[in-house]
């Protein structure tokens, strides 16, 4: 099988639901196996944007809110959209800020990321932020978070007992683990 070669026909394609951060599009497909289909696409109009920050002791910081859609409270690393067409790093530089109040002299990009690749096309990156500098937060009017600064190991057996569930969350707090040696 070629990996390259896209075995998918798009036979039409139709917008079915927009607002300012997504569209939801139905297409009328032929699948790799040759027989009709249907699939639904959901296009982000950001990029997902996470930042591990680390502090000089081993510390990360997370934030908790409660997520409308899964109906439930989520510690999570600091993160938001990038608009298509911006710099992901300097979003990532304002999430952090507005999420924590932290600044960091050091930036380093980690990975690029499919966030659920089945139904989105979403793509994130995640960025490790050292030489922190604590200043004041400011999030958006939507957001009432709570910021937790604790070791990285605890973080990340949080990712592994399924307390954090947000996939850029585990993706970037396992990947420093690895990184780090923890």
């Amino acid at each position: 099988m070629n990996t390259t070669e896209n075995p998918w026909q798009t036979l039409n394609s139709s917008v079915k639901y927009e607002n300012p951060w997504l569209a939801i599009r139905h297409e009328d497909v032929v699948t790799p196996a040759g027989t009709p289909g249907i699939y639904g696409v959901v296009s982000f109009k950001n990029k997902a944007i996470g930042v591990i920050p680390l502090d000089d002791e081993g510390n990360t910081y997370l934030v908790g809110q409660y997520r409308y859609p899964l109906n439930e409270y989520s510690w999570e690393i600091p993160e938001g959209g990038s608009p298509l067409g911006t710099d992901p790093l300097e979003s990532a530089k304002r999430e952090l800020k507005e999420e924590t109040g932290l600044e960091a002299r050091t930036w380093t990009k980690i990975a690029r990321i499919h966030t659920s690749n089945s139904a989105t096309d979403e793509e994130g990156f995640l960025y490790i932020a050292e030489g922190l500098e604590q200043g004041e937060h400011a999030p958006e009017e939507t957001e009432d978070l709570r910021v937790w600064k604790l070791p990285l190991s605890e973080a990340v057996e949080m990712v592994m007992k399924s307390q954090i569930t947000d996939s850029l969350s585990v993706s970037g707090l396992l990947k420093v683990a690895r990184l780090r040696g923890i």
